[in-house]
């Protein structure tokens, strides 16, 4: 553990690990043992839940030693829980998991943003418009990201991303342009620490963003599905955009985990239903029309 340098997130996640493993050498730990031990540690939680506290934790400290100390400590590889002990830990604990996510839309948008804050309805356009994470957001400085001038922003780098500069439409530069910089409540007061939406954490967004949906009598959408998720939605499904297109503004390398995951089913009922009816009323047309045609030839 001393030659892993985890980011509070993540630390907070291997005290139990430790405190559970102890002094046991890493060679004598198993896949088998740290898959096990997401259902000691969250018995009630979900298995993804599992990858993300127990097995990426683990295994990420392991493989570190054994890059750092070159070879000397053996590497782990860990399968994944299948769909089955999905379902399986889903019906123990009496709820789903991985509940698709209602994507934004603008019609959501625009009743949040009537209900919200000045920062909360600026970011939540902007999320929707950009189709930037809400870490990248609340990091935003205003010297550093901002050229409202030529209505440009830059979206920082995430998840292996560079930074991105964006030409925006001008209703997100007058926005901007209105929103006054503010140093996040507790931080000490200086041009550094300047935040364009003025939170310190995307945790600080939270109360008045649940505030606004009760306000406007709307579903309480997360900021990561209003936003990436509803860019996302907007651009492939709703208006057709191109997918290269989107990806390259969206910050998406890889176009297929954008259709896997930031694309969703809309009225599929009703759009099955209408596609049957078309199809049946074409063929009774066709069938009718030979029908016809066989008749007069008959004749």
């Amino acid at each position: 553990m001393e030659l892993y340098d985890p980011n509070p997130e993540t630390a907070k996640h291997l005290i139990p690990i430790l405190q559970h493993f102890g002094t046991t050498p890493v060679k004598e730990i198993t896949p088998k043992a740290v898959r096990d031990l997401g259902a000691k540690l969250y018995p009630n939680n979900a298995t993804d839940t599992w990858s993300r506290w127990v097995v990426a934790p683990t295994r990420a400290v392991i493989n570190n030693a054994h890059e750092t100390l070159g070879g000397r400590c053996p590497p782990i590889r860990i399968k994944a829980y299948s769909r089955e002990d999905r379902l399986k830990q889903d019906k123990k604990r009496g709820k789903r998991s991985r509940v698709e996510k209602t994507p934004g839309s603008w019609e959501w948008l625009l009743k949040f943003r009537e209900h919200a804050d000045q920062r909360r309805r600026a970011l939540a356009l902007f999320m929707f418009i950009t189709g930037a994470r809400i870490g990248q957001a609340v990091i935003m400085h205003p010297g550093k990201h901002l050229d409202l001038q030529n209505s440009r922003i830059c979206v920082p780098g995430a998840k292996g991303s560079d930074d991105r500069w964006l030409t925006i439409p001008m209703e997100l530069t007058v926005e901007l342009a209105n929103l006054p910089p503010r140093c996040p409540r507790g931080w000490k007061r200086s041009k550094q620490n300047l935040r364009v939406f003025g939170f310190a954490y995307r945790q600080g967004v939270m109360k008045g963003w649940h505030q606004a949906c009760d306000a406007a009598g709307i579903e309480h959408i997360m900021p990561h599905a209003a936003g990436r998720h509803g860019f996302g939605q907007e651009m492939l499904v709703r208006s057709g955009i191109d997918e290269k297109a989107a990806g390259k503004f969206g910050g998406w390398h890889d176009l297929a985990l954008m259709r896997k995951t930031y694309t969703h089913s809309e009225d599929h009922e009703d759009k099955i239903l209408a596609a049957f009816r078309t199809g049946l009323v074409q063929a009774e047309m066709e069938t009718g029309l030979k029908l016809l045609h066989n008749n007069k030839k008959s004749a």
